[in-house]
């Protein structure tokens, strides 16, 4: 029986409930932060359940030792949490150049940086919780100690990423990669059932101490001591420094809506300042090449100044007011013609990332997302711990001219972004699009599908996507219709219709109806997406 194939058509409909909802790529995981909201916690206590459980029961696109981003609605007020984490003190593109290397490594010890997910599990908890960390963290222990079925999106790539790592990952410091994720020396098969018993034993840690241990104790222990015994950089000083920051969300106004990100050192801007040049052209039309064109343009000239200009904030050469100014906006939609522009070209890398969505009926809502950044991240594991370490390091430069320059203690241009929905100062809810460089373009397509063609949120999500390359290339999904690629072609798009949908994100979202309280939630088609509701 083989779980991947799919020879007929599916749809799935909007789920709608009153007590709460949880929705993301995993289904077990959703139940975990349904087990917690049954349990008298609120939404900030269910995201905090459903992500822990994530790092165990999709290992594929993230862990306890990645990032994390959240935006927080409670008492009719957005806050705002990046729990990005710095590079080590002791790196500089100088080490990194010494070793060998002319761009940073994507895999190994030198791209890792100081985890923030354990960090933004313990500061919401603290800020926004109503059960303790230790008590939301139990759904995730027992499916690490009691293990779980795989399900079919996530054997895929569990199995895709074991195939890669067997022909490259040879030396010793990946060892521990193996031993957690392929116990038997093969991907386990859709169905199957895996555990993680070291895994289990970290999340008690970081529960019981409020993710102390993973910072100052027994797990920085462990880590350093890994470190040390390889020659990497990150060490336990750089642990116990770090502290996520509380932000205040950027935004922009399209069409009467306003649409909320986490500020740079994240791309959310990207996907602002592409809506902003957007909402500059003609009116959106249902399903039309013109407008197609437009919204691609707009988002390549998005992304082209986003690479050149996110980072750190008080590294970039302009500020971020500037780029989601009216006079930005205009000026730049003034430059798209007709045809299909060349700007300068980048490539755009993939991504492995999990994000969540989570309500309550108090009106408390959490748009939330966290990642190893590419897949399993790094490929290194801390021996015993089920400690995943993220590869998020290899977004910086070498080039000392480049804004994105490594340095040391620096935090790099990040690729992970929560969003949010308000309009006249009432929250419509969180939503998100998972998957390196597409979640702007995933953000962009949602609120556009939402907005302009007033799309209930599973069929927003359902909607066959487009994605921007580099240069004139743009992919399409199977479903993409062809009498649009055909005219994108004529326009002198380079169009590719992709075999599968798997690169073009997985997203969740969650509205709320601010007079009934009723929520209404769509999750991804394109994962093992899920809702959980009461």
């Amino acid at each position: 029986m083989d779980h991947l194939y799919h020879p007929f058509a599916s749809k799935r409909h909007t789920v709608f409930a009153k007590k709460g909802m949880v929705a993301t790529s995993q289904p077990l995981a959703a139940q975990a932060g349904l087990e917690i909201l049954q349990k008298g916690g609120n939404a900030i206590d269910a995201a905090i359940a459903t992500a822990a459980a994530l790092t165990v029961v999709e290992p594929t696109s993230n862990g306890i030792g990645g990032d994390a981003f959240a935006l927080v609605w409670v008492k009719d007020q957005l806050h705002g949490l990046n729990a990005s984490g710095p590079s080590p003190e002791s790196i500089s593109v100088e080490a990194v150049k010494n070793l060998g290397h002319e761009k940073m490594p994507v895999h190994g010890v030198v791209p890792i940086t100081v985890p923030g997910v354990p960090a933004a599990w313990a500061a919401l908890s603290k800020k926004f919780g109503r059960l303790s960390l230790a008590e939301a963290l139990k759904p995730a222990i027992r499916y690490a100690e009691e293990g779980y079925p795989l399900t079919p999106i996530l054997g895929k790539y569990w199995k895709l990423a074991y195939n890669k790592f067997k022909e490259n990952f040879t030396t010793e410091e990946y060892e521990a990669w193996f031993e957690t994720f392929t116990p038997e020396r093969k991907a386990p098969e859709i169905g199957e059932v895996w555990k993680s018993p070291g895994h289990a034993a970290t999340l008690k840690s970081i529960g019981e101490t409020n993710a102390r241990s993973f910072y100052e104790g027994e797990l920085a222990d462990k880590i350093d001591d890994f470190m040390k015994k390889h020659n990497g950089f990150l060490a336990k000083s750089d642990l116990s420094k770090y502290e996520p920051q509380w932000v205040t969300p950027i935004s922009a106004n399209y069409r009467g809506y306003d649409v909320w990100e986490i500020p740079p050192n994240g791309q959310g801007m990207v996907a602002l300042m592409a809506l902003n040049i957007f909402e500059k052209m003609s009116p959106p039309a249902w399903q039309s090449a013109e407008t197609l064109h437009q919204q691609i343009e707009a988002m390549k000239l998005a992304f082209t100044d986003g690479q050149a200009f996110i980072t750190e904030p008080e590294e970039m050469p302009i500020s971020a007011e500037e780029l989601l100014s009216d006079a930005y906006a205009e000026k730049r939609s003034k430059t798209i013609t007709e045809v299909a522009s060349d700007p300068t070209p980048y490539e755009l890398p993939k991504g492995g990332t999990v994000y969540l969505a989570a309500a309550d009926d108090e009106g408390n809502m959490i748009s939330y997302i966290q990642s190893n950044y590419m897949g399993f991240g790094s490929g290194i594991v801390i021996p015993g711990t089920g400690i995943s370490l993220q590869n998020r390091g290899a977004d910086f430069s070498l080039d000392e001219s480049h804004p994105n320059v490594l340095r040391p203690g620096k935090r790099t241009y990040h690729t992970i972004i929560p969003g949010f929905l308000t309009k006249n100062g009432q929250a419509v809810g969180p939503f998100g699009v998972m998957g390196g460089y597409m979640q702007p373009q995933g953000h962009f397509q949602v609120v556009t599908n939402t907005v302009d063609y007033l799309l209930n949120p599973q069929a927003a999500l359902d909607m066959p996507r487009w994605q921007w390359m580099k240069g004139k290339s743009v992919h399409v999904e199977p479903e993409f219709p062809n009498y649009l690629v055909q005219a994108l072609a004529r326009k002198g798009h380079e169009v590719h219709v992709t075999p599968e949908g798997g690169s073009f994100g997985r997203g969740q979202i969650i509205w709320r109806n601010n007079e009934t309280g009723v929520l209404q939630g769509g999750t991804e088609s394109r994962t093992d997406g899920a809702i959980a509701a009461w």
